[in-house]
């Protein structure tokens, strides 16, 4: 225990800027915070995040501002010193559309006669599925994730395209503050999600290694279920 503690770092880590309910900027929480921060605690590890818009995530990695990385964002950060962790969170980004509709959707052309409202950037993302609805106007990239839940609900648009628990969470919030009669909704798989996508990257092998078992442990007692639980029950 007494060589636990004495190894025990404070890791500075880069995360995006708020991205609820996963990253909540002002109040340094948040599901993948505080997983990350639980899975470090079990070695002793001591979480400090600090904030960056994504882009800037691997070249605060690279330039030795951080210790760690909540990801590498397409960029191969081992060439930086960078030893790989296993993801601890995985956006998964899902097609949403209202029950009551009683929508498909399988291939792009299911979109031909549908608006669809999701974050900006998306069509870059997924042109082969967004590129006609871009080309046609029916595309409206927005970063605010309340707008997109009023929008599908009061029948502006026919299909968000949103992480699940990002949706989930902002309709939770507009249920807390009677804004919004929730309807039903569909969730659409359209791609498949590569966990490698979203592994954290650490500076210190023996920290990473300690994540890793970390991660295991807290998988294993519950505790991972738990935080996302707390975040995004009613």
């Amino acid at each position: 225990m007494l060589t636990t503690f004495a190894e025990a770092k404070e890791v500075l880590m880069a995360f995006s800027q708020e991205i609820p309910p996963y990253i909540f900027q002002k109040h340094n929480k948040g599901i993948e915070i505080d997983i990350i921060s639980a899975a470090l605690a079990y070695k002793g590890h001591t979480l400090k995040p600090l904030y960056f818009p994504l882009g800037r995530i691997p070249i605060a990695f690279t330039n030795k501002l951080v210790d760690a990385a909540m990801g590498d964002m397409g960029v191969n950060l081992k060439t930086s010193g960078g030893f790989y962790a296993d993801p601890a969170v995985i956006y998964n980004n899902v097609f949403i559309t209202l029950k009551s509709k009683n929508i498909s959707i399988e291939k792009p052309s299911d979109l031909d006669l549908f608006k669809v409202v999701s974050f900006q950037g998306a069509e870059k993302r997924y042109p082969n599925w967004l590129k006609k609805v871009k080309e046609e106007k029916r595309f409206y990239g927005i970063s605010d994730q309340v707008t997109q839940v009023k929008l599908l609900h009061f029948g502006r648009y026919d299909v968000v395209l949103s992480d699940r628990y990002i949706f989930k969470y902002f309709v939770k919030q507009m249920m807390l503050v009677n804004t919004l009669e929730v309807s039903d909704v569909d969730e659409h798989t359209f791609t498949t999600v590569n966990p490698d996508d979203y592994r954290p990257v650490f500076r210190d092998k023996k920290v990473r290694d300690d994540f890793n078992l970390g991660l295991k442990k807290i998988k294993e007692t519950g505790k991972f279920q738990k935080i996302y639980k707390k975040y995004m029950e009613l």
